[in-house]
């Protein structure tokens, strides 16, 4: 069975561009309204300018009091979605202890809070969606610090799920996906990247925001999944 997002109101945490942004247009297309949320309202508010449906709100994930701040200002809603991250990469010897501090903070500790205080707002039959990622599946020198946060969001999605039940609590775990994040490798770089992994990967194609946008539509309206992480990766960990 599933519910529909006509005059529901979503809350999508992240920036203005990507992911965050390709789920706030799929749930405002299937008749949502959008709440964006972010640190940097005024980037937000320029990105959404032009699109109806669409509001913008701040928050931060790492500071509680702006989360509590959230909930009082948008009142009731139905979905709550978490793009948020903030990645620690590279090897052991390599890590910073604050990185690797935000990184949990930004994409477990946050959402942990989110649901904390945004749960009881949340009406009958609506759900939290969070994000974990391929490389809690995929292990691999280099990504030590970003497998262990997204494990970690593995396992607060299933506890949220039984904890706060009937609200459905659901993780997204992308894989490699053609958005900026890979912007850091050059235009060389990344097209090398994606066209060695477009050779090796079951799917023989990289991700797109689009992808990972509709695996958050199932999330929200497939009303007996809960407590599950939905692997968006192209089969990448088997490879």
């Amino acid at each position: 069975m599933t519910g529909t997002l006509k005059d529901k109101t979503v809350l999508v945490v992240g920036r203005g561009g990507g992911i965050a942004r390709a789920v706030t247009m799929a749930a405002r297309e299937a008749g949502a309204q959008v709440i964006a949320a972010g640190r940097s309202q005024e980037k937000l508010a320029e990105a959404y300018a032009d699109e109806p449906g669409v509001s913008t709100e701040y928050v931060d994930l790492t500071d509680e009091a702006s989360i509590v701040a959230l909930g009082e200002r948008v009142g009731s809603i139905d979905h709550i979605v978490s793009t948020a991250s903030a990645r620690a990469r590279g090897k052991l010897a390599d890590l910073n202890r604050d990185s690797v501090r935000l990184s949990f903070d930004t994409k477990v500790i946050g959402p942990l809070m989110l649901a904390k205080h945004l749960a009881p707002r949340i009406n009958e039959g609506g759900s939290i969606t969070i994000f974990s990622g391929v490389a809690a599946n995929k292990i691999a020198v280099g990504t030590l610090a970003v497998a262990i946060t997204n494990g970690a969001a593995d396992v607060l999605a299933r506890s949220l799920a039984l904890e706060l039940a009937p609200i459905r609590v659901n993780a997204v775990s992308p894989g490699v996906i053609d958005t900026g994040a890979w912007d850091a490798l050059g235009d060389e770089g990344k097209a090398k990247y994606f066209q060695d992994l477009t050779t090796r990967n079951p799917a023989r194609r990289i991700g797109a925001a689009d992808d990972i946008a509709e695996a958050v539509l199932y999330a929200m309206t497939s009303t007996f999944v809960t407590g599950t992480t939905l692997r968006v990766d192209g089969g990448e960990p088997l490879i």
